[in-house]
């Protein structure tokens, strides 16, 4: 067997198990929102949330001028745990925003463990319904339900 050949087949055996892995963690059902972590009530986390919101209404053109003045009822959706070495753990949740037009809207959030920048602390994405213009989310914030 040549080098070449002895390569290509431990690189295609390498490939086809980290496949068989990342088909085992996509298949995952989430666990039920009773026993995840209360990664969706830090503050942190929320005022992360909220900026990101503020950012979109000052940088998307034709959007309404609100606010986000506050956040309630505040709960854990699904959580997709580390289930392989370079898995990602993450923790959707869903929260009511209330905004300074009066409107009550949902609002979907994921946080994403160790994908903040240089891997240290969290990264957040948030979407508020009716506030995703570009399909960023697919729409209805449907990405992170």
């Amino acid at each position: 067997m040549s080098l070449r050949t002895a390569f290509a087949f431990a690189l295609f055996a390498g490939l086809s198990a980290a496949s068989f892995s990342q088909a085992q963690a996509a298949d995952y059902l989430a666990t039920s929102p009773a026993a995840i972590s209360p990664a969706c009530q830090e503050q942190g986390v929320i005022n992360r949330a909220v900026a990101q919101f503020d950012r979109l209404v000052r940088g998307v053109p034709e959007m309404p001028a609100v606010k986000i003045n506050a956040v309630s009822n505040v709960s854990a959706t699904r959580f997709d745990p580390k289930t392989y070495p370079s898995g990602i753990e993450r923790h959707y949740c869903r929260a009511t925003a209330v905004l300074s037009n009066g409107e009550n809207r949902n609002m979907w959030y994921m946080v994403e463990k160790t994908q903040g920048f240089a891997s240290m602390g969290s990264n957040v994405e948030s979407c508020v319904d009716g506030f995703d213009k570009w399909f960023v989310y697919d729409g209805r914030c449907r990405v992170l339900r």
